[in-house]
């Protein structure tokens, strides 16, 4: 198996899925590799991906969180925090000042995750929100009536705002929560993802290898953030790209090329070799 991060790693700095890295991928399934897209992204925000690249694999969305099956959209994993977590963890973002977004297997109706009327977001969440129209769904007492089915969320802020969150978290709820604070390459403010313990990419990947009898040694791994690090780590042959947090080039058993110089393409000369 490979299995791949998006941003900073499938697609980049662009947001574009090169032709080179596209058909360098074909080949690899070509010559009988699972290719699995590992990503902190939605759902509904990766599933353009799978057309161009011929996949006929479950999608690892929402950093482990949740895998769907594209070509009918059925479930096949979802993470449950159990009702007590959500509503302490929701109490430690309110009274910090902060509102949460909530994600819930909604793809069918319409929309990615719920979130509390907001009258004035911050510029971070205000952003967030104008480049995502549509996708939320408005829930009157979301942060202490949470709806059923949520399986992970996050909190918009500054870095350091986001940091702090975490360890407030992480305090109120030791061995509750897996949390990492990153940026997206698409939004200028910092996210707080938070899911529940145990809930990683490699989580996802490690549940689809079993299902296909693929041993964690067969499997290759690349990213390039923090929500990666676990993946890298586990997997038989651990890649960060040459753009990486240098936490995960720390965490890697190898060093790609940058996204902007189509690093997967070198990474698929290795499996192949």
């Amino acid at each position: 198996m490979l299995a791949i991060d998006v941003d900073g790693t499938l697609v980049n700095s662009r947001d574009e899925l090169t032709p080179r890295t596209r058909d360098a991928l074909r080949q690899a399934t070509a010559a009988g590799i699972r290719v699995v897209i590992a990503t902190g992204r939605r759902y509904r925000r990766v599933l353009h991906l799978v057309e161009a690249l011929r996949l006929d694999a479950p999608l690892v969305t929402a950093s482990g969180a949740l895998i769907k099956n594209p070509s009918d959209h059925v479930t096949l994993f979802q993470a449950d925090f159990g009702p007590r977590v959500l509503l302490r963890l929701l109490d430690v973002v309110a009274t910090a000042g902060y509102e949460a977004m909530l994600y819930g297997d909604t793809f069918a109706e319409g929309f990615d995750f719920y979130c509390p009327p907001i009258a004035s977001p911050g510029p971070e969440l205000a952003e967030f929100f104008a480049l995502n129209p549509g996708c939320q769904r408005e829930t009157e007492r979301m942060m202490t009536h949470p709806p059923d089915g949520v399986f992970a969320g996050f909190v918009m802020g500054t870095r350091d705002e986001m940091t702090a969150l975490a360890g407030r978290l992480e305090a109120a709820l030791p061995g509750s929560l897996c949390l990492h604070v990153l940026r997206s390459p698409r939004y200028r403010g910092y996210m707080c993802e938070i899911a529940p313990q145990g809930i990683t990419k490699w989580s996802g990947v490690a549940h689809l290898a079993k299902a296909w009898g693929i041993d964690p040694r067969e499997i290759c791994a690349a990213g390039d953030d923090v929500n990666d690090i676990p993946l890298i780590q586990s997997a038989g042959l651990g890649v960060a790209m040459g753009n990486a947090d240098p936490r995960v080039k720390a965490a890697a058993d190898r060093i790609a090329p940058a996204h902007d110089e189509d690093g997967l393409v070198e990474v698929v000369r290795w499996v192949l070799e």
